[in-house]
């Protein structure tokens, strides 16, 4: 019997057909691998330092990387391109808390060594506690490929996705953890590179989802400020707008929003936007 795990918006079969990617009902998100929190084994370059280079010269351990998405109470999902040079002891690709270490200098399966990270190594294992369980088959050595991760925040699930097909739910109970969550990636091949891509999310409440939905008909800061919307509100919108621009993130991006806070109720006029309404 194939493995079906009903989602939000999808269902994934573990079968040999391409499945549509989570999330088509969220929103495009904006974060990098962070340049500040990464091993000195890895180099990022490209569009918003998205791509990591790993032992640019030659490699005598294992080095990772962190993203700046903090993981926690949301649903996100995002690919890493993986680049044909898959071999070696260990390449993975996960989530981790800050005290998981990003640089040894010994070959070993890194995320997941211990409670601090869960991560799936292309040889097809599960680690996590410094234990690891078979997931999935191997990946095909010297072959390109993209990873998918879907964390979901609610359920406390991280499900693993490969060239667009489901390979299911690699761990389970991640609402329990109270550190904050972030994607991490590692690798102890030399100069193997992974890419993030398709980065989605979920919508956190109504005043995000309007939002994107204004967000979709404004092309600059100027276009906001004419707006006739209460400045908080503008302010919250422009948060956004500038997160897009920039690619960074706030801590309290989507979840809490400070400048709602006592706001009534009501409807405003925008151009363009039919029967709109943020609700606070």
């Amino acid at each position: 019997m194939p493995l079906r795990l009903k989602m939000k918006g999808m269902t994934c079969r573990d079968s040999r057909t391409a499945t549509h990617r989570p999330l088509r009902n969220g929103c495009d998100d904006v974060w990098s691998w962070n340049r500040r929190d990464k091993s000195h084994e890895v180099r990022l370059y490209g569009f918003r330092m998205r791509t990591a280079q790993f032992h640019p010269n030659w490699s005598n351990g294992t080095a990772g990387v962190r993203g700046t998405r903090i993981l926690n109470r949301g649903r996100y999902y995002w690919e890493v391109k993986v680049s044909e040079r898959i071999f070696g002891t260990s390449m993975m690709f996960g989530i981790a808390t800050k005290k998981a270490r990003l640089h040894v200098e010994a070959f070993v399966n890194m995320l997941g060594e211990d409670d601090q990270g869960w991560g799936l190594s292309h040889k097809g294992l599960l680690w996590h506690n410094g234990e690891w369980r078979k997931f999935t088959k191997p990946f095909r050595e010297n072959e390109a490929t993209t990873v998918g991760l879907l964390f979901d925040g609610h359920q406390g699930t991280l499900t693993y996705f490969k060239d667009g097909i489901c390979l299911g739910i690699g761990f389970s109970g991640l609402n329990l953890v109270e550190d904050d969550l972030y994607p991490v990636v590692c690798s102890t091949a030399a100069k193997t590179e992974m890419t993030l891509s398709h980065m989605r999310r979920d919508f956190y409440n109504l005043q995000d989802r309007c939002r994107a939905v204004i967000l979709s008909i404004m092309k600059t800061n100027n276009d906001i400020r004419d707006l006739n919307l209460p400045t908080r509100i503008k302010s919250y919108i422009q948060e956004a707008m500038e997160s897009q621009e920039t690619g960074k993130i706030r801590r309290t991006d989507g979840h809490s929003s400070p400048y709602f806070k006592a706001l009534p109720c009501n409807m405003f006029p925008l151009p363009g936007v039919k029967n709109p309404c943020l609700y606070v």
